[in-house]
């Protein structure tokens, strides 16, 4: 069986109420022995961990504060992050900025934005971008963290061939690729094929953007294989080398 690595999945979501070890093993028994698992908030930051150490080979915890997810009290909220710092985590992230479901709150998004990207670099560690309708607010604040070594993925990259030339000026980036890829009239689905291979991690998102065909369904990263299989017939390559090269990539960012 081929390996692979669900490089964000919310599998400790209230979603899978009651479910989430099931949901786990089921990635497992599919062959995706590996999950990255972002962090959002205060609400759900201990089921993650603990779903994480009922799997400590499999399921690898993340430290971070959603742009959409953070309240009005965002600075204690920061704080409150501060205090995880001793726990082993694999990433910073889930953070970024969005400016679909709320724009009236840049100044803010930004600010909470720079300081987990500080507390990334003080940490070693890479970083998981959320980026919906945020691309040049985005790159502008990573010009001012230019050439000071940042690392990481935009998590459910949508963007086009040029907006990808652009994120090398800012870092060492991967993309997250998932289930939008399966989609009709899907554009990211021609984006990938020109991104290489070496640059391109998989997700899933689970609980969202389920792949075809169960789109509209939960999402689990159970069917990592489906978005393997369709992105192996994109770029025109072996599935086993999109398993090989894609953990590989996710094995090397996160250290797992």
């Amino acid at each position: 069986m081929l390996n692979f690595i669900d490089t964000h999945t919310h599998l400790y979501d209230v979603a899978y109420e009651g479910d989430g070890v099931g949901a786990v093993r089921r990635a497992i028994e599919a062959g995706v022995t590996k999950m990255v698992m972002p962090d959002t908030d205060e609400t759900v930051r201990e089921a993650m961990f603990a779903l994480c150490e009922e799997f400590p080979e499999n399921a690898f915890p993340c430290l971070g504060l959603h742009p959409t997810e953070f309240k009005d009290n965002w600075r204690e909220e920061l704080e409150m992050l501060d205090g995880y710092v001793g726990r082993k985590v694999v990433a910073i992230g889930e953070i970024g900025i969005d400016l679909h479901w709320r724009s009236d709150n840049l100044d803010a998004q930004i600010e909470v934005f720079r300081y987990q990207l500080d507390m990334a670099l003080r940490l070693n560690l890479p970083v998981i971008i959320h980026n919906r309708e945020a691309t040049g607010q985005i790159f502008r604040v990573l010009e001012d963290f230019r050439g000071r070594g940042l690392r990481g993925v935009f998590h459910a990259f949508s963007g086009s061939a040029e907006t990808f030339r652009g994120m090398d000026r800012y870092g060492d980036w991967m993309v997250g690729i998932g289930g939008v890829i399966t989609f009709k009239k899907a554009s990211i689905a021609e984006t990938v094929k020109t991104i290489p291979l070496e640059r391109i991690v998989l997700e899933t998102d689970s609980p969202y953007l389920t792949p075809a065909p169960y789109r509209g369904t939960r999402n689990e990263s159970a069917y990592i294989p489906i978005i393997a299989d369709k992105l192996s017939s994109l770029k025109g390559v072996s599935l086993e080398e999109v398993a090989c090269v894609t953990t590989e990539n996710a094995e090397r960012l996160f250290g797992i």
